[in-house]
């Protein structure tokens, strides 16, 4: 019983799989805040704050919460031909090539972990259904379903884990310090939680995104002159 409490209230899983140490290579993405911080779009830590809320409320964020929840409730069915669609309406919703270098890298690299170190029989069946490339949302909804942990946890721990990133990068480019970057966690938890909950009770027709000028920027980034980032 002490183990299944603790498991239901948030999985020792997710904190190992969204981790900065997992390795997916998210500390090479900053998601396009590289040329928003060259513009000067961002420039401290409240427009590094306003801008996360946007990505959270209105952005990529939210389409890669309900995508994540729609794998985890597909491979819940054991719905294969499910998720290859909804991994494919995932690959199809990315406006730049580096929003889909950015989601496909990390989704492979997760799956080839999960199925290297964390692997079950649900896990084999997917990646023998699934062909090809693998958006990270919805490698991340698999793997959590495939290993029976709860959805709203899930969504916490990824939008989280996403966050906690971009503000990682804001700080490598000297935009906000480490205390700031706590600061801005802080105040967008909220906002984490409210499209958790709201993912949790979604489907594909709330899909739909109005975060412009997040899509410009990862845009313009293919051709930005210095980077450090690969989006």
């Amino acid at each position: 019983m002490p183990h299944s409490t603790a498991k239901t209230r948030y999985p020792l899983e997710l904190s190992v799989w969204l981790s900065p140490a997992f390795p997916v290579g998210s500390f090479a993405y900053s998601h396009g805040l590289e040329w928003a911080v060259g513009t000067h779009r961002i420039h401290d830590r409240a427009s590094a704050t306003a801008w996360l809320a946007d990505l959270l409320d209105h952005g990529g964020a939210r389409n890669d919460a309900i995508l994540l929840a729609e794998a985890w409730r597909a491979t819940c069915r054991g719905d294969w031909a499910a998720i290859t669609e909804i991994n494919e309406l995932a690959l199809a919703l990315v406006n730049s090539r580096e929003r889909r270098l950015e989601t496909v890298t990390q989704g492979n690299a997760f799956l080839t972990t999960i199925l290297a170190a964390w692997s079950n029989d649900n896990i084999v069946r997917m990646r023998a259904a699934v062909v090809g490339d693998l958006a990270y949302p919805v490698a991340v909804g698999i793997a959590s379903a495939a290993h029976e942990l709860p959805l709203g946890p899930t969504l916490q721990a990824f939008l989280a884990g996403f966050v906690a990133n971009m503000t990682s990068a804001l700080v490598r480019m000297s935009v906000i310090g480490q205390t700031d970057a706590q600061r801005v966690i802080a105040v967008l938890t909220r906002a984490i939680t409210r499209l958790a909950i709201s993912a949790e009770n979604s489907t594909l027709d709330d899909l739909g995104t109005a975060a412009v000028l997040s899509e410009i920027a990862a845009m313009a980034h293919e051709t930005q002159e210095t980077r450090m980032f690969r989006t």
